[in-house]
């Protein structure tokens, strides 16, 4: 692991910010606009030829300036090797697709688009794939609240779904994530050990 990352290091030295290596897994951090051109020099480069792309995905930090970090996994099954990317994107910053690189980037990024709202520039079809096409915000965001903003149900009267605003008893508001064997009078299966070791 140490020679690839000590490789990709020599050949792209523009693009390689910082790597790692955890748990025989190469982890290179890049800046975000060589997310295309680093992800072309993977697959094609005959030391690292990292041909298949496993998976997209991100990390939302709200409190960084570059709130989100997107996530690429790519095998090389010539080589048998792993290899993590990531790319600190801002909210207000788009990403360059890989979906001519890569033809299954096309599902990962919509899916990346839908759960964090990051934009990729140059996908074919970047629209919701997870979410209704109505649907407001993006939930794997951390200030997406945990309830939502709407509800949906079918309406028997209207013969239809509508949409409602969210509105929970109180009593679901009050949580108090204690177990739910709090207080139990009754003794459960296995108990009596505890009791015969005092």
């Amino acid at each position: 692991m140490e020679d690839l990352a000590a490789h990709i290091e020599m050949k792209r030295p523009d693009a390689v910010l910082s790597h790692s290596i955890a748990l025989d897994e190469l982890t290179v951090t890049i800046p975000s606009s060589e997310v295309a051109a680093f992800t072309e020099f993977l697959k094609t480069d005959q030391t690292c030829r990292f041909s298949s792309l496993v998976d997209i995905t991100a990390v939302d930090y709200p409190g960084r300036e570059a709130r989100f970090e997107v996530v690429y996994h790519f095998l090389s099954m010539y080589q048998n090797h792993r290899i993590r990317v990531k790319t600190a994107v801002r909210e207000d910053e788009m990403l360059a697709s890989i979906t001519e690189i890569h033809a299954s980037a096309d599902w990962f990024e919509r899916e990346v688009f839908d759960m964090f709202g990051i934009i990729f520039t140059g996908h074919p079809d970047l629209r919701r794939i997870l979410t209704d096409y109505g649907f407001r915000g993006h939930p794997l965001r951390k200030d997406f609240p945990t309830t939502g903003y709407v509800e949906v149900r079918y309406d028997e009267s209207q013969k239809r779904v509508v949409y409602e605003p969210v509105q929970l008893v109180q009593e679901y508001r009050q949580f108090d994530f204690l177990s739910p064997w709090e207080g139990a009078k009754y003794v459960l299966p296995g108990d009596e050990k505890g009791e015969e070791a005092k």
